[in-house]
């Protein structure tokens, strides 16, 4: 594993955390795997977090975040141009990064079983998924100001069915990449299929 010693104790413990998490697993990671992996101490782990489970549960949001904070850099990052277009933009950096961001995928999909079982992770997830959809409900909002549109549906459940998509493709990705649709597909067949309904 790679040893981060950038920043401070927190901040390199939560980057050792996504670290091991991307190596090990949630199951596998141990309070010495942190320890290693951050340049950190024992005792730092429960004066930061409070113990070995809640600093893989932030690890594990904060890798959810940044995802979402990519899209928008994405989405703002250049001319706004058409709705499709940015829907484009957006599911490109859903979509088209699953090779680049392997790791964090299966992290991501291993999280789901483990918070089953593990109230506080499954809190955390939640909280997560919670903090996308304000993100992504307020980029769709700035989004239609920009190209001067009315939103269809209340933004929060397009962003639910947009990440939805999202996850569903990451499942498909990970057990046949070949057969998963990219983003250029995902967006016509969205679009096909409010043609289809309409």
């Amino acid at each position: 594993m790679a040893r981060t010693n950038a920043g401070g104790y927190r901040e390199r413990l939560l980057a050792g955390a996504v670290s091991c998490l991307q190596e090990k697993g949630y199951a596998h990671t141990t309070a010495r795997d942190l320890v290693a992996a951050s340049g950190t101490n024992l005792a730092s782990i429960g004066y930061h977090f409070g113990g070995k489970d809640a600093l893989l549960n932030e690890a594990i949001a904060a890798v959810f975040d940044e995802w979402t904070e990519r899209v928008e850099r994405a989405l703002f990052g250049a001319d706004p141009g058409s709705p499709r277009e940015m829907l484009q933009r957006a599911m490109a950096e859903l979509v088209d990064v699953f090779d680049e961001l392997r790791p964090v995928i299966v992290l991501c999909v291993e999280g789901y079983p483990a918070a089953l079982r593990a109230p506080l992770l499954r809190e955390k997830l939640a909280d997560a998924y919670a903090r996308t959809r304000v993100a992504g409900a307020d980029m769709l909002r700035r989004a239609s100001r920009e190209l001067g549109v009315e939103l269809p549906l209340e933004p929060e459940v397009l962003v639910s069915v947009v990440v939805a998509i999202t996850d569903g493709l990451m499942l498909q990705w990970l057990l046949d990449p070949d057969a998963t649709p990219d983003a250029r597909q995902v967006v016509e067949a969205i679009a096909a299929l409010g043609a289809l309904i309409a």
